[in-house]
C-alpha cells in the first residue's frame, strides 16, 4: 500500500528505523509503544490523559470487548471509537493469546477456536472470518488476524500444527478483509508470523505471510516464558525475514530492555500491560532506572518521580505523596 507506511530515518549503526503509518484517525509516528486498552480502556488513566502523554493509537482487544459489553452494545454506540470517546487510533488484538491462554476451555480445528467464556461458561466459536467481522464492527483502524500462539517449550509437531491452522486463518482472514473493505471498512488487516522457536517454521511463516501481503506484519509467539537471550535470537532472525519497507510489530513486549532490542532490530510497534499494570503497583520508570515508590526509603522524598519528565504526575506531585496514595490504597 503505497503511502500507508513512510520510513523517515534510519540508524547507521543498526536496524533502527523512524517513521509514520499513515491510519483511518490520523498519522501515527513510529516507532509506537501501544498501552493497552483491553476492555476499551487504558485502566487508572481517562482518555484525556492517554492524550496529553502524546499517545496516537492504542490497543483493545477482540476476545473481551466480543463477550463484554458485546457486538450489539459497541455498533449500536457506532463502534469502538464513540463508545470510548476516542478520536485516534486503536488497534484490537484478534484474540488469538486469550484463547492460547486459556488453553483448558478452548479447542482448536481448521473452523477456528471454540471456546469457553470465562465470564460465564458459554460456548462460542471465534473463527478467522467472525474475527475479522468483529473488528470491522468495532472500526478498529489495525485488527490482526486470529493466530494460535504456542508456548515455550511446545514440541515441534504442536508448532507445526499451530502453525498450519494459522497460515490457513491468514487466507480465510484475507479473503474476509476484502468482503470488510467493499463495504466500506477502512482498516487495516495484519498477518501474523508464527512458529514457535523453531528457525524453519519461523522461515516458512514469514513467507507465507510475505505472500499474503496486507498493510503490515506482526512478530506473534515471543515473550511467551522464553529466556531473554533466545527472545533476542527469535526476535532477530525473525526481523530479519520481513520486508523492510512494511511496519513491523512485535506482540506483547513493555519492558524498556525489550523495547529497546525490538526498535534495534527494526521493529516500528510494541504494546503490553507491563507499564500500567507495575505502575498500578507504585513501580515507576525514570530516566536513571526503575524503582519501588512504596519503600521507605521514600516517606520523606519530596522530589519527582522522574525530575526530567514534564508529565503532570512529575510536575505535580511528589515520591513522599504518591508513596502516602499507594499504603492508603
Amino acid at each position: 500500500m503505497e503511502g500507508f507506511f513512510t520510513i523517515h530515518h534510519r540508524d547507521p549503526s543498526c536496524n533502527a528505523r523512524t517513521g509514520v503509518i499513515e491510519l483511518p484517525h490520523g498519522p501515527v509516528r513510529t516507532p509506537v509503544f501501544m498501552p493497552v486498552g483491553t476492555n476499551g480502556t487504558v485502566k487508572a488513566l481517562t482518555k484525556d490523559d492517554v492524550k496529553e502523554i502524546g499517545f496516537e493509537i492504542l490497543l483493545s482487544n477482540t476476545y473481551h470487548l466480543y463477550l463484554r459489553p458485546g457486538t450489539e452494545v459497541i455498533s449500536s454506540a457506532g463502534g469502538l471509537h464513540r463508545f470510548m470517546n476516542w478520536d485516534r487510533n486503536i488497534l484490537t488484538d484478534s484474540g488469538g493469546f486469550q484463547i492460547f491462554s486459556l488453553a483448558p476451555f478452548r479447542k482448536i480445528n481448521d473452523e477456528g477456536a471454540v471456546f469457553r467464556s470465562h465470564i460465564d461458561g458459554s460456548r462460542h466459536l471465534l473463527s478467522p472470518e467472525r474475527v475479522v467481522e468483529i473488528q470491522a464492527l468495532l472500526g478498529s483502524d489495525i485488527q490482526m488476524q486470529l493466530d494460535v500462539c504456542t508456548p515455550w517449550g511446545a514440541s515441534y509437531k504442536d508448532a507445526v500444527k499451530a502453525l498450519e491452522f494459522t497460515g490457513l486463518w491468514l487466507s480465510r482472514a484475507g479473503r474476509a478483509w476484502e468482503i470488510e473493505q467493499d463495504k466500506g471498512y477502512k482498516g487495516n488487516l495484519f498477518a501474523i508470523v508464527q512458529g514457535n522457536f523453531f528457525k524453519d517454521l519461523r522461515e516458512q511463516s514469514a513467507r507465507r505471510v510475505i505472500d499474503q501481503d496486507t498493510p503490515g506484519i506482526a512478530i506473534g509467539g515471543l515473550s511467551v516464558g522464553e529466556p531473554v537471550e533466545v527472545f533476542e535470537e527469535f526476535l532477530s532472525y525473525t526481523a530479519a525475514l520481513l520486508p523492510p519497507e512494511k511496519p513491523r510489530y512485535v506482540m506483547g513486549i513493555g519492558t524498556p530492555r525489550y523495547i529497546l532490542d525490538a526498535i534495534g532490530q527494526g521493529i516500528d510497534m510494541f504494546d503490553c500491560v507491563f507499564p500500567t499494570r507495575t505502575g498500578r503497583n507504585g513501580y515507576v520508570f525514570t530516566r536513571n532506572g526503575c524503582f519501588a515508590l512504596k519503600k521507605a526509603e521514600y516517606r520523606l522524598d519530596f522530589e519527582p518521580i522522574d525530575k526530567t519528565c514534564g508529565c503532570k504526575v512529575c510536575r505535580d506531585y511528589s515520591r513522599a505523596y504518591l508513596r502516602h496514595l499507594f499504603k492508603t490504597r
